[in-house]
């Protein structure tokens, strides 16, 4: 069992710096326009012919509400009659993509994600399932990891019922505080009643899992007032919960714009939050994964970190690394073999493109064998907290000291600092690291530049 992170202010100071949150390698700022429909398509019938296994992601972009925070791909809209032409046009990419697939490829994990995936109506949800399973070969028997983002604002009783019929068994639910006085600052005003009333439909009908997001760094947060609304949502007992820090990136996003500067809590603040946040959620039992998340001892996240096959990709962590990532929808990204590929990001080329019978690929990258090196390097830091050499050099015939000789003076140093330990046979992260293991991986990270680093948000 990995230890408990611990904290270390002197050295948070020192490395909590810019840097990616490496659900992929490289990093989406890397993708370019070289890649298109008949690269993703020739990608597709690669993994036919290998037979690989799929997870699936469905993007939604609709939301009735527009919270302040947000930086997800998406459209606000109260109006409902949206969503059909979408779905038509989505229907339309289940339809190529699928033909490009083999009847041996089960999706082992499917996910609808937004947006507000609950945006569509019931008829729309049933109709979506119902073309999944036509063209890509779902599972029936419950086995598989089939989950969706839930706004607690945005469901009910029957919509549980429908989804858990529809063969989710997984729900994501987003928070991210409870107190009235933060909800106002970013315009999402949610009850606990509501949250409580999502978390006990999904325990009646024997959803296998409950995740909660909660964001620190909110405007009018406090520390006490955060520690509040964690110890509300451990009086749950979610599986798992994604405890993340906003970053307030206002030229990039601008929802962003409407929430005030000057009610941002102090860094000092946001770090008090996070520090108070990993000791109530040690103490009631839950794991740090690794950013940002933290999941009970038996669930599935916890279990697959300790034997080692835990994995990290644009679905987060994750059990199903070994599959092919296919992602459906306006902006959605998929990671099939060494290819990164993404849709169109504004919906009305994304549904232009289906409309001349093509698929929406935008953008994306082809790893290089340099990138493959510095991937698995990247994957077994940030989900492992440990590195063998042995591993690295056995999958990739090379000499790791030798292949990254130019990096050792910064690993001497970070060892020096605390943050790691170097061993004849591998490196180790600390206790006082584990917070910290982006700034680790970034060293692995060749495209990384000073320029690039003001695109992401902070370690901490």
């Amino acid at each position: 069992m990995l230890p408990t992170p611990h904290w270390d202010t002197d050295l948070i100071r020192r490395y909590d710096q810019a840097g990616p949150r490496y659900t992929s390698y490289p990093t989406a700022v890397q993708f370019h326009d070289g890649i298109d429909h008949a690269a993703f398509t020739q990608a597709l019938r690669a993994s036919h012919k290998a037979r690989r296994p799929l997870s699936v992601y469905v993007h939604v972009p609709f939301c009735a509400h527009i919270c302040y925070y947000c930086a997800c791909n998406k459209v606000i809209t109260k109006d409902r009659g949206r969503a059909l032409p979408y779905l038509e046009r989505l229907e339309h990419e289940i339809e190529l993509i699928g033909a490009q697939l083999g009847k041996g490829q089960v999706v082992e994990q499917l996910h609808l994600g937004g947006g507000t995936p609950t945006f569509l109506s019931h008829g729309e949800l049933r109709r979506l399932l119902s073309h999944l399973h036509q063209h890509l070969q779902l599972l029936d028997d419950d086995s598989g990891d089939y989950g969706i983002e839930i706004d607690p604002r945005e469901a009910d009783w029957a919509t549980m019922g429908l989804l858990r019929e529809l063969g989710f068994n997984r729900v994501s639910l987003g928070v991210q505080d409870l107190d009235p006085d933060v909800q106002r600052a970013v315009n999402r005003l949610q009850s606990l009643e509501e949250t409580r009333a999502i978390v006990d439909a999904a325990r009646t009908l024997q959803f296998r899992s409950i995740n909660i997001d909660l964001i620190y760094g909110l405007p009018k947060q406090t520390p006490a007032s955060f520690a509040r609304t964690v110890e509300a949502i451990i009086a749950l007992q979610p599986d798992r919960l994604s405890v993340f820090n906003y970053a307030h990136l206002p030229e990039r996003f601008k929802p962003q714009r409407r929430i005030n500067e000057q009610e941002l809590p102090s860094a000092a603040d946001k770090l008090a939050m996070l520090q108070r946040s990993i000791e109530q959620l040690s103490a009631a039992g839950y794991r740090y994964i690794g950013m940002d998340h933290f999941a009970l001892a038996d669930d599935e996240l916890a279990v697959a970190q300790e034997d080692g096959s835990l994995r990290r990709n644009f679905q987060g962590y994750t059990t199903h690394g070994h599959c092919d990532l296919i992602g459906l929808g306006v902006s959605a990204i998929s990671q099939v073999g060494n290819l990164y590929s993404q849709n169109e990001v504004e919906l009305d080329r994304y549904q232009r493109c289906l409309d001349e019978g093509q698929l929406a690929t935008r953008r994306g990258v082809l790893c290089s064998p340099d990138d493959a090196i510095r991937r698995a390097v990247i994957q077994q830091l940030i989900c492992q907290f440990s590195l063998q050499f042995a591993r690295i050099e056995a999958a990739f015939a090379i000499d790791f000291k030798g292949y990254f000789v130019e990096l050792w003076p910064a690993l001497q140093g970070m060892a020096r600092d605390g943050l790691l330990e170097l061993k004849p046979d591998g490196i180790e992260i600390r206790p006082q690291g584990r917070l910290l293991v982006r700034s680790v991986c970034m060293l692995f990270d060749r495209y990384l530049t000073e320029q690039t680093r003001e695109r992401f948000s902070r370690v901490i």
